[in-house]
């Protein structure tokens, strides 16, 4: 007798993305960087060369199908070093939460969607019905709460309900069933999956515990849609990915291009952050889509 849950996730409109990544034959790869680094400007510059500039036919370049915007805080728990520095100095440099609205909306402008990474914090000062009223002005599709879970999201889930927008809550390979199975009813658009227990940074390999743990999100619940991060640096491991998850989430790798940048004097050069997405976006094309888990 088969165990599968009830097909009934909603994939909102991030989900919608990773669908129809899935529906051209590959995997969906989403790009995370801060707002504010190097500074306002150059960031919204930055989000929108995550996008890339087409299709890829015709000299044009793929890029991200969903964009994080990542908001700077102060007490970044799950924040590797590298994403830090980068928030740290978008900080010191007087980014603001409205800021982050603004990314949005240079990320909508491509036809890409966006999301915003934000702890619960920030979202509480603003106030949640503001914010979600902002953040869907702006354009932006829902918001990535990595320190808030489902049975303390009360004014979240409301708040997003009335602007409908997406929440992606995440679980991680040390979450039970039971967890597993909540935090899926709470989600809309997709589920975080973090690849290993840990901040986030670039690793010289892929977690072997992220198999798993997308194997037991599928047993809770088939149709929804998983993105894998933590650790993802390249092609060929967003390939790997692509194997068994519906989207690769790459951040270190992409703000340390903007980090060796202002290292080098050229805090407005995006050249290497063009090379990185180029090469993460053929990398989820050669991995094709996900494969349908069996019943």
């Amino acid at each position: 007798m088969s165990t599968v849950a009830p097909t009934s996730f909603d994939l909102g409109r991030s989900g919608r993305a990773f669908a129809d990544a899935k529906a051209s034959g590959r995997g969906a790869l989403v790009g995370f960087l801060h707002v504010g680094y190097p500074d306002v400007a150059t960031s919204l510059a930055a989000v929108q060369a995550l996008c890339g500039t087409g299709g890829g036919g015709d000299g044009e370049q793929p890029g991200v199908d969903l964009v994080e915007v990542g908001m700077p805080y102060s007490d970044p728990m799950m924040d590797g070093v590298t994403v830090q520095r980068a928030g740290t100095k978008a900080l010191a440099r007087g980014v603001r939460t409205r800021d982050a609205f603004a990314a949005v909306e240079a990320v909508a402008s491509t036809g890409t969607q966006a999301v915003v990474m934000t702890y619960w914090n920030l979202i509480e000062q603003y106030g949640p019905d503001r914010f979600c009223r902002d953040l869907a002005a702006a354009g932006g599709s829902g918001a990535i709460t990595p320190d808030l879970t489902p049975d303390e999201a009360g004014a979240w889930i409301a708040a997003s309900d009335a602007h409908g927008l997406d929440r992606i809550f995440l679980v991680s390979p040390s979450s039970t069933d039971e967890r597993i199975t909540s935090t899926l009813a709470a989600c809309r658009g997709w589920v975080y999956a973090t690849a290993v227990m840990g901040v986030t940074g670039t690793r010289s390999q892929t977690s072997s515990a992220a198999p798993a743990l997308v194997q037991r999100i599928r047993r809770a619940d088939p149709t929804a849609m998983v993105g894998v991060g933590l650790g993802i640096s390249n092609g060929t491991q967003a390939r790997e990915v692509i194997g068994y998850a519906d989207a690769a989430i790459v951040g270190s790798a992409l703000v340390a291009t903007l980090l060796a940048a202002e290292d080098a004097g050229t805090p407005d050069d995006l050249t290497g952050l063009r090379a990185v997405v180029a090469d993460l976006a053929a990398g989820v094309r050669l991995g094709g889509a996900a494969p349908v888990p069996s019943a």
